[in-house]
Parts: C-alpha cells; structure tokens; sequence
C-alpha cells in the first residue's frame, strides 16, 4: 500500500540521522462571553471557554525539523494533535494527525473585524471542512511554482476513531476520505501579476465515502474565495457547494450552494470593523428549497495580547424554515498567553 510505503520510507529516513536539543513550550488562551438571544430565551448570558496548546520541536542534523502539538479543550479534555516534520527533501512539510485539515482551515476566509457572518450562533449552517474528526490523516505542504501553497491530507479510514499507537481502527461502515487547498497569490503569476497586487485566489475540494455500501454516493465539497486588500480596506467573496452523499441506497442528498463576502475597515493598528454577509441555499431530494441569509456587523479591537470583539448578526429564514428569524448578539473577551 502506497501509504506504508511512505511511512517505511519516513520512518528510515528520519531514524539514520541524530537530533539537536528540543525545546517544549505552552501556550494558551481563555475567552469570556456575553450571548444576547433576540429571537429565544437567552437565560444566563455569561460563558467561558479556556484552551492550552503543548508544542515541542527540534531539528534533526539532516536539516529536518520535528515538531508535536497536543492542545487541550475546555475543562482540559485532550482535543488535537499533529507530528510534523519540515524542510523533508529540502522543499515539503509532512504531517501526521487530526489537526490541520486543509477545507477545514478555508470555511470562510472573507475578511472580517472579529467573527464570521454566523460565529454568533445566528442561524444553522453545515460548513465545508467537514472531514475533519478525530481521524488520523497523513498530509503534505509545499509550494508549486506560480499556483501558490498546496495542502492535501489523506484519511485511510475517516470514522471519528483517534488510534492509539500500535492499532488499527479495524472494518468500518465508511471509508477513506481526502482534502486539498491550494492558496494562489495572484501577484506572482506570470505576464499579468503586477495588476493584481494584493489579491489571492484560494480553491478547495474535499471528498469522503460516507458509505461503504458500493451503490451509494459520496460526500463532496468545492470552494473558491477571492480576498483583496487595498491599504486599510479589504474586500473577500467566496463560494462553497457541498453534497451530503448517502449513507444508505435509499437515503436522500442534500446540497448547500453558500455565498459568503466580507468588507472590513482597519481604523488603526487595534480597531477593526467589518460587513458580512452569508447565504446559503439548501435543497434535497423532497424537492424543499430554501434559502438563509445572515448579516453581520463586526468590531474588533486588540490592546497587546488581550482582544475585544462584537458580533451583531441577524438571519432570515433561519434553520432553513421559511419567515423565521435568528438575530444574536456577542461580546468577547479572549486573552492569550
């Protein structure tokens, strides 16, 4: 199989060659909210959430660089992990984990002060990226010529399960999934890059058989955002369309066509504000096509390590039921140490 064949070849590679000293940090960052809940019972608005990141890495006299990230959820529940090693062959980046999904990453990427178009619970979206679980996937990083930054990882089996090490997840009821993200800056393509300086292109596609049944279909999702930024202004639109597949012949599909933009404004070096709007289109199989469509208006300030933010967002046709209504409202506290 071409995947132990990589591991085999990684795993020699790495072990002929001696390490340099290492180093260990930890990091970590706590938030403290205020939800508002126009349309529903807000009760107690007052929430927390805290998060530590353990990293360690060193260099091997290969030039090859190793490195490990553990972080912790809330209340300390281990979340993810990655082993990382850089600078392989002198141009790549592997990877090995459930952290770093590449359509993960690009869910939307339009500008914005402080949160998404929805960040404050407004409305119900199902966002691209979904690939990512608690899987262990095997990814790479590197650069091609002119096209710009290409991320792919690769899930042997994408069924939620985290092995430990010396195991094997076994015979599921899904398969193997992939994603990928190329990040083009359109400023280096050839002949025509000097008149798009500042604007970036980023494409995405990510697919996984949700069914190992051999007459269903599978999950697909694409993605295009184009981001500029003019001086204090920046501008992003981004499309998304994503087909849930079927987990059984008979079960039904639904799709998502999304649109997302964004505007903001940097006042300073520590205030920001930003539009965003996100509208989505659902449809399936019974025929029930129905759109929803959030604004959000969006301030960010930052005094050193500590940030300030407020979302007001409101949707219409929230939860993709016709002439119902979702509008929140946030304010956030988040300081990182």
């Amino acid at each position: 199989m071409k995947i132990t064949k990589i591991l085999v070849a990684l795993t020699f590679l790495f072990s002929v060659v001696s390490a340099n000293a290492g180093e260990l940090t930890v990091t970590g960052s706590m938030k403290a909210t205020y939800q508002s809940e126009t349309n529903g019972v807000t009760g107690n608005p007052l929430g927390m959430d805290t998060e530590l990141t353990f990293a360690g890495s060193t260099e091997l006299d290969n030039g090859v660089t190793v490195s490990y990230m553990q972080d912790t959820a809330d209340k300390g529940v281990f979340g993810d992990q990655m082993l990382t090693f850089g600078n392989v062959f002198g141009f790549a980046t592997i990877y090995l984990g459930n952290d770093a999904d590449p359509m993960d990453s690009i869910d939307d990427i339009t500008p914005s002060a402080f949160e998404e178009a929805n960040g404050a619970g407004s409305g119900t979206y199902v966002d691209i990226g979904s690939n990512k679980t608690n899987s262990n996937g095997l990814g790479v990083k590197l650069d091609v010529p002119f096209l710009g930054a290409l991320n792919a990882m690769y899930y042997p089996q994408n069924d939620g399960v985290e092995n430990a090490d010396g195991a094997a997840s076994g015979t599921g009821t899904v398969g193997s999934a992939y994603s990928a993200s190329l990040t083009t800056p359109l400023s280096g393509l050839p002949a025509v890059g000097s008149a798009l300086e500042g604007a970036t292109l980023t494409t995405g596609i990510a697919e996984r058989k949700v069914s190992t049944i051999a007459t269903t279909s599978d999950l697909l999702e694409l993605t295009a955002a184009l981001n500029y930024a003019y001086g204090p202004v920046s501008f992003g639109y981004q499309k998304t369309w994503s087909d849930s597949g079927q987990t059984t012949a008979a079960a039904g599909e639904t799709t998502y066509k999304d649109d997302i933009v964004g505007i903001a404004y940097k006042v300073n070096d520590s205030l920001s504000l930003s539009w965003n709007r996100y509208t989505s289109l659902k449809s399936n199989d019974a025929a029930n096509n129905v759109e929803q469509e959030t604004d959000a208006i969006n301030i960010g300030y930052t005094i050193g390590g500590m940030t300030i933010g407020f979302i007001d967002s409101s949707t219409d046709n929230a939860n993709y039921t016709a002439n119902s209504k979702d509008d929140t409202r946030r304010l956030q506290i988040s300081v990182a140490f």
